[in-house]
């Protein structure tokens, strides 16, 4: 096996891990939610309608810069607009996560995007977690919508859908998605007992500065 070829087979095998790691979680339930890695000109992306254990790294389809797949690969997600969508438009994203975690769906399905009433919502690299509009799954529409809402930052909700984080690693994407859902959680709480007390704009720009030296660099 060649280097690149061991590089796509590594690819493969950690998409599966984060599906895994998603059910295992309870960001995803069933066959819900798919994860892509950006591949060379195209991507590499969860099949359709496949529960999470039981992926094999075979299983993920590979899809060039057109959305075509080799022949005899099982249907890619019916999801893959929206993630051939965003490497097309965000050079600085490598790989891109979905699901539809409960309290961010929850959020996503009354049009409550997540405002800063914890400091933690900064990883989404916004101070709100902004709701992109209703569009139906698998178009090209959701594409267009996700990536707007998602313009400078690595998360959005999807009116009525769930959740999509991106990131430049697989690991950091999933990462995302798990806190996005945390502050969903903790947001939807608040609201429960009168609502939160949110962070200021000038708030919310010293959490940024301080990320900038936070962790092991």
């Amino acid at each position: 096996m060649s280097e690149t070829q061991d590089q796509e087979q590594a690819l493969r095998e950690a998409i599966c891990a984060v599906m895994r790691a998603m059910e295992q979680r309870g960001l995803n339930r069933g066959t819900s939610g798919n994860v892509s890695a950006r591949w060379g000109d195209g991507l590499l992306v969860t099949p359709s309608g496949v529960p999470a254990q039981d992926l094999t790294p075979q299983s993920i389809v590979r899809l060039d810069a057109a959305g075509a797949a080799p022949e005899g690969a099982l249907r890619p997600s019916s999801e893959w607009r929206m993630h051939a969508g965003l490497y097309a438009r965000r050079s600085d994203v490598n790989a891109v996560v979905h699901c539809h975690s409960r309290y961010a769906t929850i959020l996503a399905c009354a049009g409550r995007p997540i405002p800063p009433a914890h400091y933690m919502i900064s990883v989404s690299g916004k101070a709100t977690v902004p709701v992109a509009p209703y569009q139906p799954f698998g178009t090209a529409a959701l594409a267009d919508t996700a990536a707007i809402a998602l313009e400078g930052g690595y998360a959005c909700l999807l009116a009525n859908h769930g959740l999509v984080a991106v990131s430049k690693t697989l690991g950091r994407a999933l990462a995302i998605a798990e806190e996005v859902e945390e502050q969903a959680a903790v947001y939807h709480g608040a609201l429960a007992i009168g609502g939160p007390n949110l962070l200021s704009e000038a708030q919310m720009a010293d959490i940024f500065q301080r990320f900038k030296d936070y962790g092991q660099g």
